[in-house]
């Protein structure tokens, strides 16, 4: 609607667009924000993911979008913040990466952005947002008042804080519900009279793909349902529909790999976020060898207890204890968070991690998304994915051997810092990174190999080949993987108690 009035009219334009998480389409999807991707109608876009934004990275490519990203804990904070009248927040998130002003360019990504959205502030980092005059927010239910309800949502995220946050600046608030309820005081979220325009539109969503008015049960609170049974149908369907990788027995020893990780570091009880991608591997492992009610699964989306749900329902949890905001999230992940298992994009011999940008393109953007938040917050990170791009791997009997090489991930430095070694040393966090070949730890003096798998060489496959500086331990031994690990027969897994 807002690109009909804009091709018709010429109004609204020059927009600045702000959005926490993933909104595109990857430009096959109608009906998301790559619709207002038009010069003219959108000037700047601020976003903590981008990757999905097909048509504003194209924009900002072709020098036609001021383009910005911020960490999306970073983000929902500052809306929180702006809902009580503050205009900024100070945060030790991102010092040490790209986005500090030190290190790299700040939030501006387009080579030809003018504004700034971080400042470096002593040891932290200064945050703040254009003021938020228009929220446009998304919620189940309105009753007849005008009341405001996220019964039976898949999550909150930041919709309660973007409306606070524009009726605070003197704007205004318009939410899409899929229908009218009865009035129950108890279970009002947001009230009539933060709210100036509710939509009644029957086809929203409580999730990618499942509307609002035939929910799945599974990801609300009280669910009551069988979560591991639950979280193989939701694999099957990302499976069918082809939004995940088909994973083999390769893949599936090396998620078990950072599952033993997991295992020898996590005590039961841990308050635990896990990342998109391989790190979902890792979650099912854990899931299907009975430790599912030995920890704390969160989504830095909101949902606080229950089972984590995979590729195109990311972000919801299978029967959560309950529902929060995005902000509520993040500001646990601050004091409370024990272990995130996280991916990569590339590695280096310090031990910094590039995740957000896959090339020298603006195409090639993921953007942090949560990231940094919570890798600022976790006591104990477990990096997981893959030794090369696009390699081959064979497993024969009890062994590995590496059939086709690619490109490495362990590089000698990373294009794009997304995670400071430096920052987590000078913290004290554990930190791993579990790759098809073993097992790296961080030290003072960088990566260190700790453990290998069967059949890969030390010398040949890692030490000599890879372009990153590794290390070994001060005694020269690495430990060889559990033939287990590799071959899945026998394998088990216990978590230690606190």
């Amino acid at each position: 609607a807002i690109r009909g009035a804009f091709e018709k009219r010429g109004h609204p334009r020059h927009l600045t667009w702000v959005n926490v998480g993933a909104q595109g389409g990857r430009g096959k999807v109608p009906g998301t924000i790559e619709e207002i991707g038009l010069p003219g109608l959108m000037d700047r876009y601020l976003a903590g993911h981008l990757e999905t934004c097909k048509t504003q990275l194209q924009l900002a490519e072709n020098h036609n979008l001021e383009l910005h990203t911020l960490p999306q804990g970073v983000m929902s904070l500052v809306l929180e913040a702006q809902a009580v009248g503050e205009s900024h927040l100070r945060s030790e998130v991102g010092v040490g990466t790209f986005l500090d002003p030190r290190v790299g360019r700040g939030s501006a990504l387009s080579p030809d952005a003018q504004a700034q959205y971080v400042a470096e502030d002593g040891d932290a980092l200064h945050y703040f947002l254009p003021k938020i005059d228009i929220a446009l927010i998304n919620a189940p239910y309105a009753d007849s008042e005008g009341n405001i309800y996220f019964r039976d949502a898949a999550t909150w995220t930041e919709n309660i804080q973007s409306a606070r946050a524009a009726r605070a600046n003197g704007g205004k608030v318009f939410v899409t519900v899929s229908r009218i309820v009865p009035k129950k005081e108890a279970e009002i979220n947001l009230r009539s009279d933060k709210v100036d325009y509710i939509v009644l539109h029957p086809y929203n969503e409580q999730t990618a793909s499942i509307r609002q008015r035939r929910f799945w049960p599974m990801f609300t609170v009280g669910a009551n349902v069988d979560a591991p049974a639950a979280g193989r149908k939701l694999r099957f369907i990302n499976n069918v529909l082809k939004i995940t990788p088909v994973r083999g027995p390769v893949e599936f020893a090396l998620a078990r790999l950072a599952a033993c990780v997991f295992a020898a570091e996590v005590p039961a009880g841990a308050m635990v976020n896990i990342g998109v991608g391989f790190p979902e591997e890792v979650a099912r492992q854990l899931v299907e060898h009975g430790l599912f009610d030995q920890l704390l699964f969160t989504t830095e989306a909101g949902a606080y207890g229950g089972l984590p749900a995979p590729g195109i329902f990311f972000s919801a949890a299978i029967d959560p204890q309950h529902l929060e905001s995005s902000s509520r999230m993040f500001h646990r992940y601050q004091t409370d968070l024990d272990v995130a298992v996280l991916g990569f994009l590339q590695v280096d011999g310090d031990g910094n991690v590039n995740a957000s940008h896959r090339g020298p393109r603006m195409i090639d953007l993921v953007g942090p998304g949560g990231f940094p938040d919570i890798a600022a917050g976790a006591r104990t990170i477990i990096f997981v994915g893959c030794w090369m791009t696009g390699a081959q791997f064979a497993l024969a009997g009890n062994s590995l051997r590496i059939a086709k090489p690619g490109p490495f991930k362990f590089v000698e430095k990373v294009t794009h810092i997304t995670f400071s070694a430096r920052e987590a040393l000078r913290m004290r966090k554990k930190v791993y990174y579990v790759t098809h070949v073993g097992v790296f730890a961080l030290t003072e003096n960088g990566l260190e190999l700790r453990q290998v798998m069967p059949g890969i060489d030390v010398e040949r496959d890692i030490l000599q080949a890879c372009p990153a500086r590794i290390r070994l331990p001060e005694n020269g031994q690495v430990t060889v993987v559990d033939e287990a690990v590799l071959s899945g027969a026998g394998f088990q897994l216990h978590l230690q108690r606190r």
